[in-house]
């Protein structure tokens, strides 16, 4: 991992704290600030406040309060190059946290588009006809790939039981629809011209994978990105990141980043340009916690 970045990191802070403000609001606990969604949609976590010291577990514990009393879940993110003592608290007030290689990209070291097998790059458009039933099918194989992550299981035992016994696309079509509120909520976010689904299509089989781009100014972060299992080994996922990361710079973003579920995940990310730029933390309450 090359040297700590001050610019980077104190980017990073500006985007992790801008990101949920137009679609929460905010409760202060300590010194961490706690986003609480409005309406529809993925819930945001608590996180440090920007500037502030470390919090303690005493704050740690009242958000967790909070976070139960509001029907949230016990949520927090924060950057350990940023707050590295925040780690020991954490632990320390009930939390398991798992610690997620962060990448940057190097625009140099990008791969260009190449094609794909047996499917091609389609990008949501919130004007679409189809924009409900695409962002669902985005979301049910996003839901489908994270719940079987293929680098889990050795990769002999992957191949012989993908096609066999991994989700497909019947089991993304019977995912239960949106909500009309959930659906305008993420209209009005891609409308922002902030948030961008790039899905790679089948003719037969329709959308197999997915990723998805968050900007705030010329700081932008993928998340998201995910095969459909019966789809995997094809490349797609790394070839939309790759896609994703091209757009973004055309259109004016300077850094991306994205962090990996662990070490192996993140090698794959190595192999489309972006760089090991520190550790990304993200807290939970441990089996035994409060």
């Amino acid at each position: 991992m090359a040297p700590a970045d001050s610019d980077l990191f104190d980017r990073l802070e500006r985007f992790y704290d801008a990101l949920p403000r137009p679609w929460t609001r905010t409760e202060e606990i300590g010194s961490l600030v706690l986003f609480i969604r409005e309406g529809d949609g993925w819930p945001y976590y608590a996180r440090p406040i920007v500037g502030s010291h470390t919090p303690s577990a005493a704050d740690i514990t009242a958000v967790r309060a909070r976070q139960r009393e509001l029907g949230l879940p016990e949520s927090f993110e924060w950057v350990h190059e940023t707050t590295p003592d925040l780690l020991a608290v954490a632990r320390s007030a009930g939390l398991d946290v798992l610690l997620a290689p962060l990448l940057a990209l190097d625009p140099a070291a990008l791969v260009p588009d190449l094609p794909m097998r047996d499917a091609g790059v389609r990008w949501l458009d919130p004007a679409h006809p189809s924009f409900a039933a695409d962002l669902l099918a985005a979301r049910s194989v996003a839901r489908l790939g994270f719940a079987a992550p293929a680098h889990q299981a050795p990769l002999e035992a992957v191949e012989k039981t993908l096609v066999i016994d991994g989700a497909g696309p019947h089991e993304r079509d019977a995912s239960e629809p949106l909500s009309a509120g959930a659906v305008e909520q993420a209209r009005d976010m891609f409308d922002s011209g902030n948030y961008l689904t790039a899905v790679a299509e089948s003719p037969v089989d329709g959308i197999v994978a997915t990723a998805t781009s968050q900007r705030v100014g010329d700081v932008a972060e993928i998340v998201g990105v995910a095969t459909l299992p019966s789809a995997r080994r094809r490349g797609y996922a790394s070839q939309l990141t790759a896609t994703l990361a091209g757009r973004l710079l055309a259109d004016g973003v300077n850094l991306v980043f994205l962090s990996a579920g662990d070490d192996d995940v993140a090698r794959l990310y190595t192999r489309v340009g972006f760089r090991r730029a520190g550790t990304a933390c993200i807290g939970e309450p441990a089996a035994a916690g409060l």
